[in-house]
């Protein structure tokens, strides 16, 4: 018989103002930097191998929030004509008691429109599997005198598409994520301890990137970036970001990132005020050390009244592109 348990895990949904749930799609902000983990089709585009690592801890200061790791490779398989690219990404995501792992392995397709293959159009196919897991040593009941508990684990597989166009100029992309989603029933969040657990339900998810570069000056270049995200369901999501470079070597910009009703739906759980609070404002930076190896950090900061009570949002990444020894290394990409 399926029972129904409410638990409190330390404020963080207060903070967040949404459930579980609303935790499911990983977010990034430096997803500017590898777009990978948005669009499969972006699989080899830098035309090398490149790894990233990536670890970001979100509302630091309190106990059980948001934590993320990535690791990704990817890189093209046929070096002269960059027709192929593939790739793999891991990620480990937790917030409070619930947790996610995943590994994806993509392929991109890159056809070239020109005959010097700077305009590329990319068809990218990803495909993965989750495992969803609920500690219920992490879990703290209401009601002390309830001994049950959820906990266990669940593995869900899945596949992405993507399309991503780009010459030197700009870019743009399309993907679609948790395309599973709409098969699985009820039963299918069954964890092997015998609950049903809805925070763990998937909506299919459509994202669209675009981005563009401008000579400001002589060694200044300006890079703006948007990302629009919706599950189709509740309000969409919507990440802005404008990056200055300098000498091809360090970025730094402002991001912005809101949540609007851009469409007509039952917006019923989401009043003008909850929307807007959950807008945050990020300061993000990129360093190449040298041609092979960059760095990359950036905060972002609430603008609710909860901005406070936490330490807000930090992320780094760091990203190797590999290539043949004594093989020229062409100034860093753009995108």
């Amino acid at each position: 018989m399926k029972k129904r348990f409410k638990y409190l895990t330390l404020g963080l949904l207060l903070l967040s103002g949404a459930t579980l749930q609303a935790q499911q799609n990983i977010q990034f902000t430096q997803y500017i930097f590898n777009s990978m983990s948005v669009n499969p089709a972006y699989a080899g585009y830098k035309g090398e191998w490149f790894g990233q690592l990536g670890l970001r801890s979100q509302w630091t200061g309190w106990d059980g929030a948001p934590r993320t790791g990535s690791i990704s490779i990817d890189g093209v398989l046929d070096p002269d004509m960059q027709r192929h690219g593939v790739g793999l990404q891991v990620t480990a995501d937790a917030l409070g008691p619930q947790s996610a792992n995943a590994a994806f392995v993509n392929y991109a397709l890159r056809l070239p429109l020109d005959h010097s293959g700077e305009h590329r159009l990319s068809l990218g196919v990803a495909g993965g599997v989750t495992q969803y897991r609920i500690d219920q040593n992490k879990l703290s009941a209401i009601d002390p005198d309830d001994p049950t508990a959820i906990g266990g684990t669940t593995w869900k597989p899945d596949i992405r598409l993507g399309i991503y166009y780009s010459n030197a100029k700009w870019y743009a992309g399309v993907a679609a994520h948790d395309l599973f989603a709409g098969a699985n029933s009820t039963e299918d969040y069954v964890l092997d301890q015998g609950e049903i657990v809805e925070s763990i339900r998937r909506n299919t998810h459509g994202y669209f990137i675009a981005g563009a570069l401008f000579q400001i000056d002589r060694g200044l270049l300006l890079r703006p970036s948007v990302l629009v995200k919706d599950d189709f369901k509740g309000p969409t999501s919507l990440d802005v970001s404008a990056m200055f470079i300098f000498n091809d070597k360090f970025w730094i910009g402002p991001g912005f990132r809101t949540r609007s009703r851009i469409f007509d739906r039952d917006y019923s759980n989401y009043s003008v005020d909850k929307l807007s609070s959950q807008n945050s404002v990020s300061g993000i930076a990129q360093f190449f050390v040298t041609p092979k190896f960059r760095i990359g950090y950036s905060y972002d900061h609430m603008l609710n009244r909860m901005s406070g009570l936490q330490n807000g949002t930090h992320e780094v990444t760091l990203g190797v592109t590999f290539g043949k020894l004594g093989r020229q290394i062409l100034s860093p990409r753009f995108f």
